[in-house]
C-alpha cells in the first residue's frame, strides 16, 4: 500500500497549491445565516422563537467552493449564472472582495438562488431555499462557454459542481469535461442523484455513499464495519468507475471517511479525521476543492484524499459554510501524527 504523506510531503503540496489556477462551474448560490438564541416556545405553534442577533452571508454553491480554494490559492474563478436581484448584487460583491475571479459569472433574468439557514447557538432551527432550477439560454451558454475558452490555457484543473438548479444538463457537462480535458486539466465532478448525467471522462467523480448507491442503480444497504470490506459498495464504486469512465472515483462516508478507487485498482480508506462535528454545511464543496488542488500540486490520489479528509474534518468543527487555512490544515496532519 502507498505510504500517507509526511508533514514535509504535507508542506510540499500545500507550497505547491497556491501556483496553480482553478475553475469552479455549477450553481451558484449565496448562503444566508441568522444567528440567534431560543428561549420560548411560541404561542402560536409548537416551534422555537429565535431572538436573532445577527445576520451573514457568503458564496454557496459552486461559489463556496471557489471560495474554499482561494484560502490556498488566489488563482481560482467561477462560473455560473447569477440573477439580476438584490442576492445576485450580494453575491458579486461577495466574490469581488474575496478576491475570486467573476470572468464566468453570466447573468439572467430569474431569480439568484439563496439558501438560509437560522441557527440558534449551534444548532440549526430551519432552512429555507428561494430558487429557479432553470437551464441556460443560448446566449448565456456561448458566454459561458466562450469564457471558459479563454480562461483554459491558465488553468490546471476544472471543478464541476451540480447542486441540482438547473446549470448543467447533458450538453453543458459534456462541453465543460471535454474542453477542460482537451486543455490538459485536470477534471473534478461532484454529481447530483436527482440530475443523472453521463460525467463522462472526468478525473475523478465525488459522490457520497447515499450518491453512489443510486447512480450504481443498486439498492441501498446498510455500511459494512470497514469500507474495504464492503462488497456492496465496492460494487457501486467499480460499475461507477466503468460508466463514467472515471480515472478515479472519491466517495465521501460520513463518520466512515472516504473510500478511493482508481481504474488501476488501486482501493484506499482514510477513516474521518473530524475531532469535533458542529456543522457539516459545505463539507463536501472542501473535499472536493482540496482533493482537486492537491492532485493539480503534483499529489498522487492517495495523497489527495487524506489531504480532502483532513480539511474536510477541519471545516466540520465550525458552525456555517465554513473554510479553512493552510495552517489549520497542516495542523490537522500534525495532531493525528501525535
Amino acid at each position: 500500500m502507498e505510504h500517507l504523506p509526511s508533514a514535509a510531503r504535507v508542506q510540499e503540496i500545500i507550497g505547491r497549491m497556491s501556483g496553480r489556477r482553478i475553475l469552479t462551474a455549477g450553481d451558484l448560490m449565496l448562503d444566508e445565516f441568522i444567528w440567534g438564541k431560543v428561549s420560548r416556545i411560541s404561542p402560536e405553534a409548537p416551534v422555537p422563537v429565535v431572538a436573532v442577533d445577527r445576520e451573514t452571508s457568503y458564496p454557496g454553491g459552486a461559489a463556496n467552493v471557489a471560495r474554499n480554494l482561494h484560502e490556498f490559492t488566489a488563482r481560482t474563478s467561477v462560473f455560473g449564472l447569477a440573477g439580476e436581484d438584490a442576492a445576485g448584487a450580494r453575491l458579486r460583491d461577495l466574490l469581488a472582495a474575496g478576491g475570486i475571479g467573476m470572468e464566468g459569472v453570466v447573468m439572467r433574468g430569474g431569480p439568484t438562488t439563496v439558501k438560509t439557514r437560522i441557527i440558534a447557538r449551534t444548532q440549526q432551527v430551519v432552512r429555507v431555499d428561494r430558487e429557479l432550477a432553470e437551464p441556460a439560454g443560448p446566449a448565456q451558454r456561448k458566454a459561458l462557454l466562450d469564457a471558459l475558452d479563454a480562461a483554459l490555457p491558465q488553468a490546471d484543473g476544472v471543478i464541476l459542481e451540480d447542486y441540482g438548479k438547473g446549470f448543467f444538463d447533458e450538453e453543458m457537462a459534456g462541453e465543460f469535461i471535454r474542453r477542460a480535458r482537451a486543455a490538459g486539466c485536470v477534471v473534478a465532478v461532484d454529481p447530483n442523484p436527482g440530475n443523472p448525467l453521463a460525467w463522462r471522462g472526468a478525473t475523478v467523480v465525488k459522490p457520497n455513499r447515499q450518491e453512489a448507491f443510486a447512480a450504481a442503480g443498486l439498492a441501498w444497504s446498510e455500511p459494512a464495519s470497514h469500507p474495504l470490506e464492503d462488497k456492496q459498495l465496492l460494487a457501486a464504486g467499480e460499475t461507477l468507475l466503468a460508466k463514467w469512465e472515471a480515472d478515479q472515483l472519491l466517495i465521501t462516508l460520513s463518520e466512515l471517511g472516504m473510500l478511493l478507487l482508481t481504474k488501476d485498482g488501486a482501493r484506499h480508506h482514510t477513516p474521518t479525521r473530524a475531532r469535533e462535528v458542529f456543522d457539516v454545511s459545505g463539507a463536501g464543496d472542501t473535499a472536493i476543492a482540496l482533493y482537486t488542488l492537491a492532485l493539480c500540486a503534483g499529489a498522487t490520489p492517495v495523497e489527495a484524499s487524506e489531504i480532502a479528509n483532513h480539511a474536510s474534518g477541519v471545516v466540520v468543527g465550525k458552525l456555517g459554510t465554513a473554510t479553512l487555512t493552510p495552517d489549520e490544515l497542516f495542523a490537522s496532519f500534525a495532531n493525528h501524527a501525535r
